[in-house]
């Protein structure tokens, strides 16, 4: 195997996916086989500047320079080689959010990440235009609430995309957008495979009044689907993700792609009936539809696979935060006790406990909310543990609790599509919550009342979803998408699958009763609490 790999490092029978994701930004080297043969990361953190979630533009490349050399690094230190030709590369990010630029490219304002919940008259009144649901985190949104506030940068726009497209565009000057990342821009039509015209002009009738010099559509990247080639790598784009020199140009990509559609290529659910549960700072189950829903939800995104096809996504802006908050202070403890524990081991150790917890966490009740949440209406974060005197507040149960609660409101979002009799033959979970073998996958499976399956590939990541979306583009051979998953990469990983345990369902329901019924002690705490 690891000639294979050299051999193929050295032909450029290679992909290279890279990732922004909320928390780490990583950078995955895939042979043609599939196989990962190095990676590198970069832990990065949104700011909360003036009341707006975002990200600088400094620090997003930085983190990219970063990821890639320790990826590089890692290449010259296994295989002996330098890494100067690749393949394909693709690149990805964390959907949806608000980048603006002017005719001369400058970054009109701040970026809006997708965690500002601060576009909700947007939202209301383009879910009641279009019929379609637009939340608060949609690109469009974020555009529209800033002509509601008539803030004076919208005159000037020419351009705006998410992360993951300008990331693209400044390495290959290309404005494109794959098309799961533009369905959390705009509505897609998944006929055309393009934004849906009838929605551009009732969206440019709403405006009219305010006589802006541009129409939507032009604002808009150009909407590509998977197995399209997306431009090359510039010399200048080349410099700027690896500053020696070393990484050639003219690297055909892929196009850019939002974290959930990279979620689903990674854990091979892009086919109708097929879904996927992806777990890290927010979560979302994707369930790929046969059929439009009947109905508009304002909790249901309906966005697409990177081929087109139409998903149903339940998105929580929360989901590992509020864990990872207690597991640093559980390592600040171990640390001040002269205790070597890792943080990884300390993840398992705590993880393990959770399965030794009471169904329904003892009567334990927790919102990880560290942003709003649509699904259950809450406006702003506030991180809340609550307890009874005479709940049972054992570490097994406080484990159970926390992982419970960071899929609580996405199995209020789940109800919705159960009663639309939406058809779900497969759900993987995917995301570094899964890493420590069967507890998250277990409770996931007691949220679901289905059987969930875990990949080995469940540690890697939409890292390596884009990787293989850039090797797509060498070894499509007119293949459709769901087709090269599941017979090329995927014919020999059928992962580990857990059904759900009769007391895991019934302990769930009980907390989520406790949970839904709780949430005015949430609003409480915003509107009272500092």
């Amino acid at each position: 195997m690891t000639e294979h790999m050299q051999q193929a490092i050295k032909e450029g029978r290679t992909s290279l996916g890279i990732e922004l994701g909320s928390t780490r930004i990583k950078a995955v080297l895939i042979d043609d086989h599939f196989q990962t043969i190095a990676s590198g990361s970069f832990e990065w953190e949104n700011q909360l500047a003036d009341g707006i979630w975002t990200y600088s533009m400094d620090a997003v490349w930085q983190g990219l320079q970063a990821s890639y050399q320790a990826l590089k690094q890692a290449v010259q230190e296994e295989y002996g080689l330098t890494l100067t030709k690749i393949g394909t590369i693709g690149f990805s990010a964390m959907m949806h959010g608000y980048l603006a630029f002017d005719a001369q490219d400058h970054l009109l304002v701040p970026f809006r990440t997708w965690r500002n919940a601060i576009t909700e008259d947007a939202e209301e009144q383009l879910t009641a235009l279009f019929q379609y649901t637009i939340p608060q985190r949609w690109s469009i949104a974020h555009l529209y609430q800033a002509i509601l506030n008539q803030e004076s940068h919208v005159a000037d726009i020419a351009f705006f995309t998410t992360l993951a497209g300008y990331v693209h565009w400044q390495l290959t000057g290309e404005k494109v957008i794959g098309i799961g990342d533009a369905s959390g821009m705009f509505p897609i039509d998944s006929h055309t495979k393009d934004f849906d015209e009838t929605k551009l002009a009732q969206f440019d009738a709403q405006i009219a009044e305010f006589d802006y010099p541009w129409q939507v559509r032009e604002l808009l990247p150009q909407v590509l689907v998977a197995g399209t080639t997306a431009g090359t790598l510039t010399a200048a784009g080349a410099l700027k993700l690896d500053p020696s020199g070393n990484l050639q140009a003219g690297i055909p990509l892929c196009p850019p792609e939002g974290d959930a559609g990279t979620g689903m290529v990674a854990t091979n659910s892009v086919a109708p009936k097929t879904g996927n549960v992806s777990a890290g700072t927010s979560a979302f189950a994707m369930i790929v539809l046969e059929e439009p829903l009947k109905q508009v939800h304002p909790e249901i995104d309906m966005v697409t696979t990177p081929a087109g096809d139409l998903v149903a996504m339940v998105h929580t802006n929360n989901c590992t935060s509020e864990i990872n908050a207690w597991v640093k202070l559980f390592k600040e403890f171990t640390s001040a006790a002269g205790i070597d524990y890792s943080v990884e081991e300390i993840f398992a150790l705590l993880f393990n406990e959770a399965l030794k917890g009471d169904p329904s966490c003892g009567g334990l009740l927790s919102y990880g909310y560290y942003s709003g949440e649509n699904i259950t209406k809450i406006a702003e974060g506030r991180p809340l543990f609550v307890r009874s005197p005479d709940s049972a507040f054992t570490l097994p149960n406080f484990m159970r609790m926390h992982l419970y609660s960071a899929f609580g409101a996405m199995k209020i979002g789940m109800k919705i599509l159960e009663a639309e009799d939406v058809a779900i033959e497969r759900i993987v979970g995917h995301g570094g919550i899964f890493k420590t073998p069967e507890v998250a996958q277990r409770m996931l499976a007691a949220v679901m009342e289905a059987p969930v399956t875990v990949m080995e590939t469940a540690g890697e990541g939409g890292a390596w979803g884009i990787a293989l979306l850039a090797e797509y583009l060498r070894q499509s051979d007119h293949q459709t998408l769901d087709v090269f998953l599941n017979e090329v990469v995927f014919q020999d990983d059928t992962g580990t699958t857990l059904a759900p345990l009769p007391a895991d369902i019934e302990g769930f329901q009980l907390f989520v009763d406790r949970y839904q019924a709780g949430l005015p002690i949430e609003q409480a705490a915003i509107d009272h609490l500092i």
